[in-house]
């Protein structure tokens, strides 16, 4: 955040200031008073022509950081436009802004879009890519979905009529949720003269079916506002590191740059200056090897490859770490399965997490682990998720994504939002350590692992006890019909069996042979 808080004066300030002003300096006028929070600029407009006015202000959005909004309007035909720039430096990291609209209020949210940042609405199958900054609202940005596609599709009808019925189907969305029916005529950019302003999308009282808005940022300049605090269920948070192509993209780095890796150490005086390099490289530790196994892509059948590798976790057990990548249609999935035998017993590990520290432990959820948290009531079934080697952090991030991304969108959540909206604060309150919880990693073939941040001492907040499973549970597990010992002598009982079972089948073979004989002769 800024240090002068005269130069961005809060957004909320800025307006207690503009309606303090005498109602003459409130005309518009173009002036650069640097009294006046609000500096107005003449500017040619693009519509019609004539002279209109661009409004500049400076401001800090709470919660957020500083930004530059730019307004135009012309009072000649009414054309209107707006957009935002950050003052502020680009984010160490990308950031990934969610919100789920289950009701017209969330479509008030205020959003701030920068240049660099990406639009996305799964439901609808819809990216928005990079384009110019803006202040507006989700409400705004479907109206601008509608604005950007409606006018072309009587030509789209005519050219391609696959991607016309395609496009229709999300502008008829998106007028469902704006409640506008005659926007393709009301849109006409070649239209002059005033504007009216459409009614608001909240005050409507048709049924709104829900969908999900992600804001993209590789720079981490844009903003969607949250309800209340950062523990609001239906807004979510996620960073990332940048790729390479993205901080080309961002200016950070020049595209010719080469990659930077770290030098390879060579210990002292086993080389010296002008000796030959007649040695042969020493071979890759046994887990630092990569296997590659090529595949096809589940999602788009296309061929890809599947990377897996060996890791040792320390005062635990060897893992296999699977990743696919598909470069096609850009599936991504990763897995953890454990490399070591089967555990003769189950394990149970209990750990009470009481501040920020203990969600940065590493966790080791194998696809046979069971994973509860008594106090908000949430119960993981084994299998759920597959395997994940990540953080408590990370895992509960997962938990709180794949619920509120799938669960809303199914029938039972519509019909009790407000229980399922109270249960997502409680896991979002959770995942962010707001208050002490128990998280209870329940593994019958022990194949999870949950770090021990006093190791090798014992852990005062973590428990691990180890139990017998039951006949049921070896029966799921596959396990009751599973021999590794003394197979032997069961195939030298089942080849005895075979072959008393054909003894009586070689005694009527001569019989049969003779009575053959004794036919031909006769």
């Amino acid at each position: 955040m800024s240090t002068n808080p005269e130069l961005f004066p809060a957004i909320g300030s800025v307006v207690d200031q503009t309606q303090n002003l005498p109602i003459e300096a409130q005309t518009v006028e173009v002036t650069l008073d640097e009294e006046r929070p609000v500096q107005e600029i003449e500017s040619l407009c693009m519509r019609c022509g004539e002279q209109g006015v661009t409004r500049l202000l400076l401001t800090s959005i709470p919660y957020f950081r500083e930004v530059i909004v730019m307004s135009f309007r012309c009072e000649h035909c009414g054309f209107s436009n707006n957009e935002v720039q950050s003052a502020g430096s680009i984010r160490p990291e990308g950031t990934v802004y969610t919100v789920r609209v289950l009701a017209r209020d969330d479509l008030d949210r205020q959003v701030v879009k920068s240049n660099t940042c990406s639009v996305i609405i799964p439901e609808m199958e819809l990216t928005i890519p990079p384009g110019r900054g803006q202040l507006t609202t989700i409400e705004g940005i479907i109206r601008d979905i509608i604005t950007d596609l409606a006018p072309d599709q009587p030509l789209r009808r005519v050219q391609n009529p696959q991607a016309y019925e395609k496009i229709e189907g999300i502008l008829s969305r998106c007028r469902d949720i704006v409640g506008d029916d005659d926007d393709e005529q009301n849109e006409d950019e070649n239209t002059t003269g005033p504007v009216d302003t459409p009614k608001r999308a909240s005050g409507l009282d048709t049924p709104l079916e829900p969908f999900t808005i992600r804001l993209d940022d590789p720079a981490g300049n844009s903003f969607i506002e949250f309800v209340g605090s950062m523990a609001d269920p239906k807004w979510n948070l996620r960073t990332y590191h940048r790729t390479r192509q993205q901080n080309i993209d961002l200016g950070l780095i020049a595209p010719d740059e080469p990659v930077q890796e770290a030098p390879a150490q060579v210990p002292e005086g086993e080389k010296k200056e002008g000796d030959e390099q007649t040695t042969e490289p020493e071979p890759l530790n046994e887990n630092e090897e990569v296997f590659v196994f090529p595949g096809t892509c589940s999602s788009c059948g296309h061929p890809c490859n599947t990377n897996i590798k060996k890791v040792n976790i320390p005062y635990f057990k060897d893992v296999l770490i699977m990743s696919t990548n598909c470069d096609k249609c850009g599936y991504r999935d990763n897995e953890v399965k454990s490399g070591a035998a089967i555990s003769p017993q189950g394990k149970r590990i209990t750990l009470k997490v009481e501040d920020r520290e203990d969600l940065s432990r590493d966790i080791l959820k194998s696809e046979s682990c069971g994973l509860s948290i008594p106090e908000i009531e949430l119960v993981l079934q084994p299998g759920t998720l597959g395997g994940r080697f990540t953080t408590l952090e990370g895992i509960l991030d997962q938990i709180y994504e794949e619920l509120s991304e799938k669960a809303m969108a199914s029938g039972d959540a519509r019909r009790n939002t407000d229980a399922f909206v109270e249960f997502l604060k409680k896991l979002k309150a959770v995942k962010n350590a707001e208050q002490p919880f128990t998280v209870i990693l329940d593994d019958p073939l022990a194949n999870s692992y949950l770090q021990n941040i006093y190791a090798p001492d014992p852990d005062p907040n973590m428990t691990i006890e180890m139990y017998d499973r039951s006949w049921e549970q070896n029966e799921e597990l596959g396990l009751n019909d599973m021999k590794v010992e003394g197979y032997e002598e069961d195939a030298q009982h089942d080849a005895a069996k075979a072959a008393d079972a054909s003894k009586p089948d070689a005694k009527a073979a001569p019989a049969t042979g003779a009575k053959a004989a004794e036919a031909k002769s006769s």
